[in-house]
């Protein structure tokens, strides 16, 4: 009968489960962020038995959880507030009041996790990955202890650590989430701040700067180095450093926090700048604290295996990202190569997967595109002029405008460039830069074209369609190889 094949089915379906989940797996990952999960994805499409451990209770690591998609979801909200309030009138759009939901807001960028940090789940079982939720830590001998609601070891050939990274705490001004704040925390605001300070012009920090500013927070950022980003190229960051100022932003740079005082809902940040020549007291009822992250290795059991660490505890690894001890392995911000980016751990993840099936596996760092998501978003990839210029490479640069893009002009958004740089001698593609709403999405052309190790030529060659944001990548190449058009 169809109830007898049903249970049939039913019991074969949890025997197998069964025997997956206390069988020795081929492989565990301990850690399920975009490194970890991809990687236990792969693996398991790769014929490899794996399991992924997983203390959060949700998948996606925080990138899916609070970091890169939350803030999207309010950088999002925010634009779209910031255009109705302040740009629609000049479309001859009109409106009535523009006011701001704070908690709707945030129960929909709610919605957006859940439904995404549940997608990997279903892709777990989709593609057989076993699932152990619970502090995973290396016990050595293929072993791994995971501490949840039971106590369990599980065994496997190979072990993988991807665990990620955390915030970095200043030590005299600890979070407590709600005045002091990591990125975890002005994420999750219910109201918008009166007064905001970012210590840390980076990524993190003006991103969500940008959002609490646009929804109507006085923002003022403090940055120690003499200028913002100090990892992107020098010319974009001052124009970058422009549109902020521009936006509201307080910017101070070369100056430092030397103490705070959290209480009574506000705290009171004692600064000065470098040389020490200024000093005073800015009091704000928020202060986010972005002054970078570092790896999370607390706990893990690596010490105690010999894994090899440097200086700032990121796990030391080969090109294999096998680490000192056989068997384990790393990928993700926890290990010293690359940038602590979401999507470098995915291709590490792959990569590696892929090596422990026994294939090539591919990934190049030369290659891996940045991105800030503001307004105009920030992009880049490969080398600055500065890094050339310390390495002694001889190359030629040009920069194309968006006020003399056509796309740009009709949507009255014309702030920024592109900026190219390529090979004197050979015209291969060495970095690019962009500075406009569409960044993000438009710098992967370049990106392609740096991994086939084509020419500013080749894109300048290639047909863009009209009108488009692109054709600004298009004439900027021109213009290393020739003239452009529209300039």
């Amino acid at each position: 009968t169809q109830g007898a094949v049903f249970w049939r089915t039913f019991r074969t379906t949890m025997l197998r489960n069964s025997f997956a989940r206390f069988a020795k797996h081929d492989v565990i990952v301990v850690g399920g962020g975009p490194g970890g999960y991809v990687a236990a994805i792969k693996a398991a499409q790769l014929g490899l038995n794996t399991a992924c451990v997983e203390k959060r209770g949700t998948l996606g690591g925080t990138c899916l959880n609070v970091g890169c998609i939350p803030s999207k979801a309010l950088l999002n909200a925010s634009h779209h507030y910031h255009d109705a309030k302040h740009k629609f009138a000049g479309y001859g759009i009109e409106t009535g009041e523009v006011k701001m939901d704070v908690p709707k807001m945030q129960a929909t960028k709610s919605k957006s996790v859940t439904r995404l940090t549940g997608g990997i789940e279903h892709l777990f079982k989709k593609n057989k990955v076993t699932y152990y939720k619970g502090y995973g830590s290396l016990e050595g001998g293929g072993k791994v202890k995971v501490s949840g609601e039971a106590e369990e070891i599980h065994e496997a050939d190979k072990i993988i650590i991807a665990t990620g990274s955390e915030p970095i705490e200043l030590p005299f001004l600890k979070f407590d989430e709600t005045v002091v704040c990591s990125s975890t925390g002005a994420l999750d605001f219910q109201k918008v701040p009166e007064h905001m300070v970012v210590i840390g012009a980076g990524v993190i920090g003006l991103e969500l700067g940008s959002v609490w500013k646009r929804l109507g927070a006085k923002v003022t950022v403090v940055e120690f180095m003499d200028r913002i980003c100090p990892f992107m190229d020098a010319d974009v960051g001052k124009e970058f450093h422009r549109i902020l100022k521009k936006q509201g932003l307080v910017i101070k740079t070369s100056t430092k926090v030397v103490s705070g005082k959290n209480e009574n809902g506000q705290c009171a940040l004692e600064v000065e700048s470098v040389d020490g020549s200024k000093k005073e007291t800015i009091v704000a009822d928020a202060v986010l604290v972005s002054v970078g992250r570092r790896p999370f290795t607390d706990n893990l059991g690596l010490e105690k295996l010999g894994v090899a660490m440097n200086e700032k505890k990121h796990v030391v690894v080969d090109d294999h990202f096998q680490t000192n001890v056989p068997g384990v392995y790393a990928i993700g911000d926890v290990i010293h190569r690359g940038p602590m980016l979401a999507h470098k751990a995915e291709d590490e993840g792959i990569c590696l997967a892929e090596m422990l099936a026994g294939k090539g596996g591919h990934i190049n760092y030369d290659t891996i595109p940045n991105v800030i998501y503001t307004d105009p978003e920030v992009a880049w990839v490969g080398k600055t002029e500065d890094e050339l210029k310390a390495a002694g490479v001889k190359y030629k640069a040009a920069k194309f405008p968006f006020q003399a893009n056509s796309r740009a002009v009709t949507n009255v958004n014309t702030d920024g460039f592109v900026k190219v740089i390529a090979d004197a001698e050979t015209d291969k593609l060495l970095g690019m830069s962009i500075v406009n709403s569409n960044a993000g999405e438009a710098i992967a052309e370049a990106v392609l074209a740096m991994e086939y190790t084509g020419s500013a030529e080749d894109i300048g060659r290639t047909c863009h369609a009209h009108p488009t944001l692109s054709e600004a990548v298009k004439e900027a190449c021109m213009a290393i190889y020739d003239k452009p058009i529209h300039m």
